[in-house]
Parts: structure tokens; C-alpha cells; sequence
């Protein structure tokens, strides 16, 4: 007999407004805790040093992470000039540095370069894996770990300001796997004067902004109250949101049943015959599969279950 999980079947996406200096992972543990659900993982992770948007995804919404991943993100960063740090960031130990400041013109002049697709080679202290282990780690036991450059979007880069000549603000809008610590790098090498991101904030991740942000504190004083639950559960967001850039069908619990068993089903109507790609099927106001249409045929790839 299967042992009962520990924990509330709460499912959903929580958008916290991660503090500086907690990392992804001590996040998402709080948040799991303060639920007490019984699942939680988050959709892309934020260093220790960043702020801002950290989607957690609670109970079935863990199966749809990968879409909110596979989303466009939005950041905010301070790049500081005049030294290049072994992490790129203000935690490090400088490696490199350098008298000259960039002018305004010197910088717009350079952002071109790094606009668009490019190759971007990851910082050594990065949660990538070589041959089984993280490159962080192989660096802080004094490797260096050889990392492949790899192609990423780079959608929009422009300055922000200046609020001095040693430092510029930039907001950029970028693909998936993308390190902003390394642009912040690469654009210093670029200006020969070497640079490190200060202050790094994401303020989007796919469908999700700040204006659904909660701050964790207003959390923590919220889980004292009374009604601590009803206000914890109205600040989630349905599952089905990260899902919004899908073709959404809207099936009878008939055909429910049947993909919760994992059939197909045959879509009716019209235009049935033409749909294709991937789709998320609804019944009833609840999401019941994602996966595939094709020839008129609806095929889950991961089916919901929203009981106990």
C-alpha cells in the first residue's frame, strides 16, 4: 500500500520576489514549508546575489516548469567598470582591472555585438555540469573548468544610466541560458576595461512580472494570521498560466476520463483536422493534459491530477 504523502495537495505558481542573498533552492524550501505542500520546485534559477522573480511551481504545476524555463526573461543590472572578478560578480576575487572608464558613446557603440544571437561562453562559477559535477565546485577546489561557448538570444540590451563613471545600468531581455554575468563580462572585455555585475534584479520570467510578485516577508507575516491559508492560496497562480502560448482545447469530462487514462481523443469540429502542435486540454475549468494535436487527434504527453 502506498504510504500518504506529507502535506497539503496544493497546486499552482507562487511568484516570489526573491531577497538578496538567499539562493533558488533555500527559497523554494521556505515556500514549501510555509504551504506545508507536499511538491514545490521553481523555473529557473536566481544567484544567491540576485533579486527579483522566482516562479515556484506547487504540487502538479511542477509538471509544467520546463514551459516557464523555456519563457523570455527580463533583468535589471549594475555592471561596475574597472575590474573583472573569478565569478563576474561583486563576490569574487578580482582578477583583472583597469584605469579606463567607458564613455556613454563607448558603450552604446559596443551593444550591437552583443544583441541578437551570440556565443557566450558561461562563467566558471555556473550550476553547469562537467562529466558528472558542477562547475562551481570543480572551482572553488582551484580548477578551472573548460566551458564551451553556446549560442543564446540576446532579444534587447539598452542603457538604463549612468550613476557614475565607473558604473552603468543596463536592462536586457534574454533567451534561455543565458548568464547576464557573463554579458556583463564579455561587454567589459569588449570596452577593454573589464566589469561585474554589482546588483542583478529579474523582473520577468515568461508570463510572469513583478505586478504578481509577493515578497517574502509579506509571506512570513501572512502565515501568522488566522486565515493564514486563505491568504497564502489566493496569491497562487493557476497551473495552466505558463501555458498561455499553447493551443488551449476545451474537452468534455468524457474525453477527460479518457486522457486521464492516457488515450487520445478525437477533436471535433470544423477546423479539427488542420490543428497541430502542442496543446493543453481543459475540462470543466480544470486542467486535465499537455501534448500534442495531430491529424484531428489530441495525444496527452503529461496528464493532471488535482485529487488528494
Amino acid at each position: 500500500m502506498a504510504r500518504p504523502r506529507k502535506g497539503n495537495p496544493i497546486h499552482g505558481w507562487l511568484i516570489l520576489d526573491k531577497p538578496h542573498g538567499m539562493t533558488s533552492t533555500q527559497a523554494v524550501a521556505v515556500i514549501k514549508q510555509l504551504y506545508d505542500a507536499q511538491k514545490a520546485g521553481h523555473a529557473g534559477t536566481l544567484d544567491p546575489l540576485a533579486t527579483g522573480i522566482l516562479p515556484i511551481a506547487l504540487g502538479e504545476a511542477t509538471k509544467t516548469c520546463s514551459f516557464a524555463v523555456e519563457g523570455e526573461k527580463a533583468y535589471r543590472f549594475t555592471v561596475r567598470w574597472g575590474a573583472e572578478t573569478n565569478t563576474d560578480d561583486a563576490e569574487g576575487e578580482v582578477v583583472r582591472t583597469s584605469e579606463k572608464r567607458p564613455s556613454h558613446t563607448d558603450i552604446e557603440a559596443v551593444l550591437p555585438r552583443f544583441t541578437g544571437e551570440i556565443s557566450q561562453v558561461p562563467p566558471t562559477f555556473s550550476a553547469i555540469k562537467i562529466d558528472g559535477e558542477r562547475a562551481y565546485d570543480l572551482a572553488r577546489d582551484g580548477e578551472i573548468p573548460a566551458l564551451e561557448p553556446r549560442p543564446v538570444l540576446i532579444e534587447e540590451l539598452v542603457v538604463i544610466e549612468h550613476p557614475d563613471e565607473s558604473a552603468t545600468v543596463f536592462e536586457a531581455v534574454c533567451g534561455k541560458g543565458t548568464y547576464v554575468r557573463a554579458l556583463a563580462r564579455d561587454i567589459g572585455r569588449a570596452l577593454g576595461c573589464f566589469g561585474h555585475v554589482t546588483a542583478l534584479r529579474r523582473t520577468r520570467v515568461g508570463p510572469f512580472d513583478e505586478d504578481v510578485a509577493v515578497r517574502l516577508d509579506e509571506l512570513r507575516e501572512a502565515s501568522k494570521l488566522d486565515a493564514a491559508m486563505d491568504f497564502l492560496t489566493v496569491k497562487l497562480l493557476p497551473v495552466e498560466t505558463v501555458l498561455d502560448d499553447l493551443q488551449r482545447l476545451n474537452l468534455s469530462p468524457a474525453d477527460a476520463s479518457r486522457l486521464r487514462r492516457g488515450q487520445g481523443v478525437l477533436i471535433r469540429g470544423r477546423d479539427a483536422p488542420i490543428l497541430s502542435g502542442p496543446a493543453y486540454a481543459m475540462s470543466k475549468g480544470q486542467l486535465v493534459a499537455v501534448g500534442e494535436l495531430a491529424k484531428g487527434e489530441f495525444r496527452p504527453a503529461r496528464v493532471f491530477n488535482f485529487g488528494a
